[in-house]
């Protein structure tokens, strides 16, 4: 069962098993109707309905969304890059990431604890292209000390 905490850890909300069975209908169709869920899961429509305004509200659902198929879309190619910070530059690490985050091919930016201190989620339309995009923009970004790409063979479960 997933939990979530605030801020100040006070706080535990576990989603009991209707939201489990409302969030997973939606992980599976973002779509969906309240009609549709409230069909799959048994419960009433006008439940479904209250208890998916209410985890918007508390801000456990952040947002509907789509998932693309990478491939279709010109960027089959996905790696991982290790990125190592360099405080001798005029950039907070922090800073640094929110930069690297608004790069075109940058996916995901998340800050490290331990050897690397970032690791970013990258697509391209190939290994070419996702070397163009650490060397020729990633690399040349002061604050970033060295990196280290691993190259996704293929993705077996892949969340958002």
């Amino acid at each position: 069962m997933d939990m979530f905490i605030n801020k100040n850890r006070q706080n535990v909300n576990m989603l009991d098993e209707k939201d489990e069975l409302i969030v997973e209908e939606l992980r599976k169709d973002s779509r969906m109707s309240t009609v549709d869920i409230a069909r799959k899961t048994g419960l009433p429509r006008v439940t479904v309905h209250e208890r998916i305004r209410k985890l918007k509200e508390k801000g456990v659902i952040k947002r509907f969304t789509v998932v693309l198929d990478n491939s279709k879309v010109g960027r089959p190619t996905t790696a991982f890059v290790l990125v190592s910070y360099d405080p001798h530059q005029e950039v907070t690490q922090r800073k640094l990431a929110e930069k690297l985050a608004k790069l075109d091919g940058v996916y995901e930016v998340h800050i490290l604890a331990g050897e690397w201190d970032l690791l970013l989620k990258v697509r391209a339309d190939s290994v070419e292209g996702v070397g163009k995009l650490v060397v020729d923009k990633l690399r040349e970004i002061g604050g970033i000390g060295k990196t280290v790409t691993l190259t996704c063979f293929s993705s077996v479960k892949e969340e958002l």
